[in-house]
């Protein structure tokens, strides 16, 4: 949780402390590794090592977690999944949009995906390529960074002044000495955003992936992202800008349409 979150939760009186902490643990695990020990937990989240300690036992008794013998360490568990694909199967505009990007990406033989965001990070709902490509394969699930991708970038755009520069100064936070060039490539993207309507990652999220990203706009107010890409080897710059960038944006309004 970003200090910025810390801060806003201690003064809300309704907030319980103790189910924060224990989505926390839970959370730990989507920073890459699969199986973590109550120390790995502990320097991740920045608990007290007791506190993990009674968390992870709670966890594992109620079946969100399961403890390796081989590892000494925890890993997810099924009540995770369960939780997880009751959200997606549930999501309305997945349902509405999957045709869609399904034919969108075979037209344009690029990668397709519908993402949500989670804290400082964009994640994949659904994600929709052709058969013959077998490159940017993005399941459900996988996260994002929230500032150097497509996907973050077009988030970020169509999000209202105050919640962005909530995300912004977080964003802050976390990049330290960095922030002030990756302020300005958002800067620059948000431009962009204003002048065109999407937003591109060339390379910046990885320098071998070319990606375009427009908001889509829920019913209930919400907002999701549409976004589409290929390798650099495969998609050039002004293929991207100049027409499928365009496509994705029209994609998107079509979705919208639907009620989604």
């Amino acid at each position: 949780m970003s200090d910025i979150e810390d801060n806003e939760n201690s003064k809300d009186r309704k907030f319980v402390e103790a189910l924060s902490r224990g989505l926390d643990v839970l959370r730990a695990f989507t920073h890459g590794s699969v199986v973590l020990g109550n120390q790995d937990i502990a320097r991740i989240t920045g608990l007290p090592k007791p506190t993990i300690s009674r968390m992870t036992y709670t966890l594992t008794k109620l079946g969100y977690l399961s403890y390796s013998q081989q590892h000494e360490k925890y890993q997810l568990d099924s009540g995770v999944l369960a939780l997880g694909y009751a959200y997606v199967s549930n999501l309305r505009v997945r349902q509405l949009a999957k045709p869609y990007m399904d034919e969108f990406a075979r037209r344009t033989n690029t990668t397709v995906g519908l993402t949500c965001r989670d804290r400082l990070s964009m994640i994949y709902v659904e994600n929709c390529r052709p058969a013959e490509v077998t490159t940017l394969r993005m399941d459900a699930g996988v996260r994002l960074p929230l500032a150097t991708t497509a996907a973050g970038r077009a988030f970020l755009a169509a999000t209202p002044a105050q919640e962005r520069e909530h995300l912004l100064a977080a964003l802050a936070a976390k990049y330290g000495d960095d922030w002030p060039v990756v302020q300005a490539s958002l800067e620059a993207s948000f431009e962009e955003f204003e002048q065109r309507g999407f937003c591109l990652s060339l390379g910046d999220w990885d320098r071998n992936v070319m990606a375009a990203g427009v908001p889509l706009h829920l019913a209930d107010g919400s907002i999701m992202v549409l976004t589409c890409g290929a390798p650099s080897f495969q998609l050039s710059e002004d293929t991207l800008k100049n027409s499928l960038a365009q496509q994705l944006d029209m994609l998107a309004r079509d979705i919208e349409s639907l009620g989604a």
